[in-house]
């Protein structure tokens, strides 16, 4: 017995070392390696990360975990952007734009505002910055520029998923104007940039809905109802216009519930455009009023600023901001004295006027939508959702599985006087321009079930959002909504109505119809200045050919159309020529073309038009596919392009023209075909019925990684708009499946 003791002693102190060791290890790593146990990550055949925990926030852990594998560096910039953090790898570039960051989000804030969340979302937070920790920590060989170890706080910076936020609309050139020249007096820091001012809102700068001649890039959403369907089941198209790879697709469940598909913006963890099992949503970029700018009247006693309010003179609040930033000799940094009033803080100057802007930043709220919205069960509840009014700048569509299709308008509309114009500055000074609470879900313009039986946005406004049925502007306050109608959303509609028996095809076929509605009037007048010009006209003989092709032409893109590519030249060209008098007469382009344009104007665009496709590819009878592309070479997020690599013709347009289906593309450095960098990205289509039936494509591919064959695999597939399967129901991933893993194994 001794001797089997004496045996046995060298395993216990072994058994006990290991004991020790594992006890001995941070418990941040036991911890992650409990959520690893919990999650089972399941890639398809195109690399999509279908991922299952035992909790919703074992299934944060794992879908983070999947977006760092499929593109950490994505990850990693989205917040470096988000918390002010990019001039840190960019260098002294950047610095304004890490400050206009900084204004608003303060590290310490969102400590505070993380600490006092409610204790499911810290247990999402938590998850979230885990699963990215625990990536790196078992991925060596990943170096990340800056984060090198990310803190559930951080997931309060970015909580809302559109591409450039509200904070993003501030105008980088007059916030430098105003901070870069602080030198202790009210006439030091006015705006000495030389740029102006622009005519609307200057918050309104980045979503382009002060030029009525511009479509905003922005998405499409359609929502079908079940009268107008084959199968009596409610269709949603989801179609957001975003930067390429700037979503990443995929799928989280858990046993609590979660069960949601769709895009995600890398780095955070709800999915942003998608579906669940019981209804889906998608976001339009909204031209809803929820910024504002305040012309604030300043005083300076001694050391100390003050604005007028009302009879008052009140101190402007002062803060240091530091942004560090990278040089080639190490690390230095900047340092601001950013102002504040009660109305914000003060981004630029306007005359000898100080302005300080208004905006949603609610970050805890925020995020709660976001990711309570994944979980929705029907429209009572996605309703309920929005009741945290922090959806500030999207639009939304919506259809669920009991039938009902809806339209929601940006829901962060503050009450405001209607005698000013906020589309402009308004008096900082004068209290009746203060902000008043919030107008509710019911008293913002919003659609359920309409008679037509669909209904639809574009970024536009929602005045035609359904036809006959649509929410009249008439009864709602001019600052709801500042947008226009687009060429897009006069081509929804012409798909959209009095059409029936609408299936999961014949939807996917109307998002990517064809026809162009820009060129409805152009084209005609353009004609017509042909047909009117004098036979002596040097240009009437050089233009016969392209006119009796245009005249020809139903104005739809294809890969093959030389018409295409001739009126988008001329678009192109006609637009830098006329569009300051459109805009001087107050009416769009297309109908100054059509109504006020000279004919010589028209017919000597055509004529540039001509000469530059003759000089780029040989001839003006160039077809468009082979000068429209898409090209995906390396995961740079600015995309080296060159016509000596190998790209793929796209045969639809920018949104500009009318196109449903956007592809906005240019020349780069030196090219003469032109890329696309932005337009359809994301692209679904979802029947809900008792299961749940789904097409999607998503640009280029699902991983960042070259040599992945998910690099590119579904780039013909996202030229073409052959949607694919959507695998999801577990049974769909049979005979689908790559791989089936946990986190770290």
């Amino acid at each position: 017995m001794k001797k089997f003791f004496r045996h046995l002693l060298p395993f216990l102190t072994l058994l006990a070392l290991v004991a020790l060791t594992a006890n001995a290890q941070p418990p941040e790593l036991q911890r992650w390696r409990q959520h690893a146990r919990n999650v089972t990550i399941t890639r398809d055949n195109w690399g999509i990360a279908h991922v299952r925990g035992q909790t919703d926030a074992d299934a944060v852990f794992g879908m983070i975990y999947a977006q760092a594998e499929d593109d950490f560096n994505r990850v990693e910039t989205n917040y470096l952007n988000s918390l002010g953090r990019a001039a840190e790898t960019e260098g002294e570039a950047a610095v304004w734009r890490d400050l206009r960051m900084k204004i608003f989000i303060d590290p310490y804030d969102l400590q505070q505002k993380y600490a006092f969340s409610p204790p499911w979302l810290k247990a999402l937070m938590d998850a979230w910055a885990d699963g990215l920790n625990f990536y790196l920590a078992k991925h060596p060989e990943v170096h990340p520029k800056v984060i090198k170890q990310f803190e559930p706080w951080m997931a309060l910076s970015f909580s809302e998923g559109s591409i450039g936020g509200d904070i993003e609309t501030i105008n980088l050139d007059r916030l430098e104007a105003f901070y870069g020249r602080q030198q202790g007096s009210v006439a030091a820091i006015k705006d000495t940039s030389g740029r102006g001012v622009s005519p609307v809102n200057g918050a309104q700068d980045a979503r382009a809905t002060e030029d009525p001649n511009t479509d905003p890039g922005g998405s499409n959403g359609i929502a079908i109802a079940p009268s107008n369907t084959i199968n009596h089941h409610s269709l949603l198209l989801i179609n957001p216009h975003t930067s390429f790879y700037f979503r990443s697709e995929l799928q989280m469940t858990s046993n609590e519930g979660l069960n949601a598909y769709g895009a995600v913006t890398w780095g955070q963890f709800f999915i942003y455009q998608g579906f669940n099992e019981h209804c889906g949503w998608m976001h339009t970029s909204s031209a809803v009023d929820a910024i504002d700018e305040y012309l604030e009247t300043i005083s300076k006693k001694g050391d100390t600023y003050f604005y007028k309010y009302g009879n008052e003179e009140r101190p402007v609040k002062g803060s240091k901001i530091t942004v560090p930033y990278k040089t080639d000799r190490g690390m230095m940094q900047r340092t601001f004295i950013v102002y504040r009033t009660q109305h914000g803080p003060i981004i630029r100057s306007q005359g000898d006027k100080w302005v300080s802007i208004s905006l949603m930043n609610e970050p805890v709220k925020a995020l709660t939508q976001s990711y309570s919205r994944t979980k929705a069960t029907g429209y009572k509840s996605f309703k309920q959702t929005m009741e945290f009014h922090t959806n500030s700048s999207n639009n939304t569509i919506f259809a669920d599985a009991q039938g009902n299709i809806a339209y929601f308008h940006g829901n962060f509309i503050p009450r405001r006087d209607p005698k000013f114009d906020w589309t402009k500055p308004v008096d900082g000074s004068n209290p009746a321009t203060d902000w008043g609470e919030l107008m509710s879900v019911d008293e913002t313009p919003k659609l359920l079930n309409p008679t037509v039986g669909w209904l639809y946005n574009s970024n536009n406004s929602p005045w035609s959002a359904a036809g006959p049925s649509s929410p009249k502007q008439s009864d709602y306050p001019k600052y709801v909504d500042n947008g226009v109608e687009s060429a897009r959303g006069l081509h929804a509609v012409r798909v959209l109505q009095n059409k029936k028996d609408f299936t999961v095809e014949s939807l996917r076929a109307a998002a990517y119809d064809s026809y162009l509605t820009w060129f409805e009037k152009t084209i005609p007048a353009l004609v017509k200045a042909w047909d009117d010009a004098p036979a002596n006209d040097s240009l009437k003989g050089k233009l016969s050919d392209q006119i009796a092709i245009l005249r020809r032409w139903d104005l739809r893109w294809s890969e093959e159309s030389v018409p295409t590519s001739l009126a988008v030249f001329w678009g192109e060209d006609i637009q830098r020529r006329l569009n300051v008098d459109a805009r001087t007469a107050g009416v769009s382009l297309p109908e100054y073309i059509s109504t006020k344009a000279k004919p010589a104007q028209l017919l000597s665009s055509l004529s540039a038009a001509s000469d530059k496709l003759t000089a780029d590819f040989g001839t003006w009878k160039t077809p468009w596919g082979n000068i429209n592309r898409f090209q995906r070479l390396t995961d740079d997020i600015v995309h080296p392009f060159t016509d000596a690599g190998p790209s793929i013709p796209v045969p639809f347009t920018s949104a500009i023209w009318g196109s449903l289906a956007s592809f906005a593309a240019r020349p780069y450095k030196g090219s003469k075909k032109i890329y696309g960098t932005s337009g359809n990205s994301f692209v679904a289509v979802v029947e809900f019925g008792p299961r749940v039936h789904a097409i999607a494509v998503t640009a280029g591919g699902e991983s960042g990684d070259p040599s992945s064959k998910h690099f590119n695999d579904q780039a013909k597939r996202y030229a073409t708009g052959n949607l694919r399967e959507v695998y999801f129901y577990p049974a769909q991933l049979k005979g689908h499946t790559e791989r089936t893993y946990r986190p770290g194994n």
